[in-house]
Order: structure tokens, then C-alpha cells, then sequence
């Protein structure tokens, strides 16, 4: 065995979404901020992300989590999060799943019955609060980085569905959310193809046609992921949806940032308010809970912050190589597997 580079990875998912967590074997790229960091790892060293994310030794149902010290004295720790096609400035179930691993391995020491960890994700602070017994993080509840409706009901021309009605939000990420019902879908397992063509038409025709940036943080900017959710089912009550992963599969969770856009869209519509909860399934029957902590504002803009609870399971722990003879040292796409067009950029549409 021989190999030029070895890491160590432990394995997590949080209601069935892959969220790995790096936690040896890579220093923390130059920064003074966890933002200007994950801009330096994409920049400089996005070698990482495909040998995690592309076959042979990932997959388009990952995401991988780098772990390094917080740039904050009031942090236990920092974060940079790796998709398939994006550095997002957050993402509810990589929260879970770092918080879950950073306590079970005991690189954040663990306190019962609650254990309060302070994040520095690339969008901001991130608060959560686990629930811990045994030695086990039962469950994790974040306050996330503060949200908001960019637009209602906006109409956008989308390839072979015509004229499609969606609402945009930030919710840790920029949403494009469509009517299910409208669409003709139930939110089942068997649609997962067909939601997974029309979300990644829906999001190739919402980021070239309703171009969006964050008031505070210009380069946080662009439709990158989309929700097709089934009409509210109202306070306190279990809400259907399926959010797409560009380059075009289903997340397997219920989508913590998508949760949270739905509350700020809910809040702006006057159909939610602070204290308010819902539930969010995902098309695999997985869970994650919402509530409207507090209004505030981001910028000139009406936002909320949402917390989110979920579970997330480690699965193993992995030293993952590269052999310098490897053909394939950073993996491979294709498009059989890796979503719809079988490539790793937002805009390679």
C-alpha cells in the first residue's frame, strides 16, 4: 500500500443525507474568517472535494465537512461545508452532522443531558443545542444564520414545464420554492427521478432569470438549490417536500436550510409567527423540526432566525488514500450517476 496523501473521514448522515466529516490529514486553509477560508479551499484546493465527492471514492449523495479551528474566541469550532456543485454559506443537515461528530468523537467535550456548541459556519454563528445521553448526541437543535423571502410568487419560464410559479428565499442558502401540487407530484419515493429533472430545470432557469445576492455578503449569490413542497399543512402539523441537489438528485433529509426558507416564506406571508412550529418529511420519510425563534433584519430586509432539530447517525470511520499511481486521483463524473448533467458547477448548464 502505498499512498501521497491519507485523511481521515468519519461517516455521518443526518435523516439519510451523507454529511462526512474531515476531521485529520488536511490543515486549515489561510483565512481570517471561516468564509475567507472556504473561499481559499475552493480556490486553492478543491482537489478535496472531488476526491470526496466523485467516484471512485464518493458519490453525488455526499457531502463532506471540514472541520478547523474557529477564527472566533467565542467558538468551539469552524466549518467549511462541500456539495456536489457549491460551497454553501450553510446547511442544516451538515450542522447536525458535524455537531454529532464533533461530540461522539470528543473533540468538542460532551456534557449531559444538553451540550451547547457555537459554530463558525462560512454564513455566520451557528448555535446548537444537543441533546446527549450515554455518550450519545440524540439529537441536534441549531438557530440558524438569519433568513428571508426575496420574492413571492414569481413566474420563470422553465424547459419542457412551461411557466412555473416559485417563491425565493435564503434560508442558509438561496431557494427556489415550487408548488408540488401545481407540478403534479406527491412527494413519493418512486418520483425521485422525475422531481430530481424538473428541480434542476426549475434551478438552471431561477438563477439565470431571478438573479439574487445576500445584502450583507455580495458574494453569497445565486438560486443554487430548490424545493418542490406540497401545500402548507399548517402550525404544529407535518409538512411533504423534496429538495433537489444541483447537478439533479433528491436530498435524503428533510433539508434544514430548506426548512428554514420555508418559515421565512411562511412568516412573510403572515401565516407564521415567532413561536410558531412545523415538522418537514422528506421523500424518504425523514424528519426535521422548525420554529420561528425571533424577527430580526438583514440589512433592509424583514428575516427571521429559525431553529432547526434533527438526528444524525455516525456510520463508520474511514483513512482514505491516494495512491500516487492512481489514474483517477481526483475521481471521475459521469452523468449516469452524478445527477442530470454529470458535471460539478452550478452554472455548467
Amino acid at each position: 500500500m502505498r499512498a501521497q496523501r491519507t485523511f481521515t473521514v468519519v461517516g455521518c448522515h443526518a435523516g439519510g443525507e451523507v454529511g462526512n466529516v474531515i476531521v485529520g490529514g488536511v490543515l486549515p486553509p489561510a483565512g481570517e474568517t471561516v468564509f475567507e477560508q472556504m473561499q481559499t479551499l475552493r480556490r486553492e484546493g478543491d482537489w478535496l472535494r472531488r476526491v470526496l465527492l466523485r467516484e471512485p471514492r464518493g458519490s453525488v449523495a455526499c457531502h463532506a465537512n471540514l472541520v478547523v479551528p474557529a477564527t472566533r474566541d467565542d467558538c468551539d469550532a469552524g466549518f467549511i461545508i462541500m456539495e456536489p456543485t457549491e460551497y454553501p454559506a450553510m446547511s442544516g443537515s451538515n450542522t447536525i452532522c458535524t455537531t454529532t461528530v464533533l461530540l461522539e468523537t470528543g473533540m468538542v467535550e460532551m456534557q449531559e443531558p444538553e451540550t451547547h456548541v457555537r459554530l463558525e459556519a462560512p454564513g455566520g454563528i451557528v448555535e446548537a443545542r444537543a441533546a446527549c445521553r450515554d455518550g450519545k448526541c440524540e439529537s441536534v437543535e441549531f438557530t440558524n444564520v438569519p433568513c428571508f423571502a426575496d420574492r413571492l410568487d414569481a413566474q420563470i419560464e422553465v424547459e419542457d414545464l412551461g411557466t412555473v410559479t416559485v417563491d425565493i428565499a435564503f434560508g442558509g442558502m438561496w431557494y427556489a420554492i415550487a408548488d408540488a401540487q401545481a407540478l403534479g407530484f406527491e412527494i413519493a419515493p418512486e418520483e425521485a427521478r422525475d422531481l430530481s429533472l424538473a428541480g434542476e430545470r426549475i434551478r438552471v432557469a431561477a438563477r439565470e432569470q431571478l438573479p439574487v445576492e445576500h445584502p450583507e455578503n455580495s458574494e453569497i449569490s445565486g438560486v443554487s438549490i430548490v424545493q418542490i413542497a406540497e401545500p402548507w399543512q399548517g402550525v404544529g402539523k407535518v409538512t411533504r417536500n423534496a429538495v433537489i441537489v444541483a447537478p439533479g438528485r433528491l436530498d435524503r433529509s428533510a433539508t434544514g436550510t430548506g426548512l428554514s426558507a420555508r418559515l421565512a416564506v411562511l412568516h412573510a406571508r403572515g401565516l407564521m409567527k415567532v413561536g410558531d412550529e412545523m415538522t418537514h418529511a422528506s421523500p424518504i420519510g425523514s424528519t426535521f423540526d422548525g420554529r420561528i425563534v425571533e424577527e430580526t433584519n438583514v440589512g433592509d430586509r424583514a428575516a427571521i432566525l429559525p431553529a432547526i432539530r434533527g438526528s444524525a447517525w455516525i456510520t463508520g470511520i474511514t483513512q482514505v488514500l491516494i495512491d500516487p499511481s492512481d489514474p483517477f486521483p481526483e475521481g471521475y463524473l459521469l452523468s449516469d450517476t452524478y445527477g442530470v448533467s454529470g458535471l460539478d458547477s452550478q452554472d455548467a448548464h
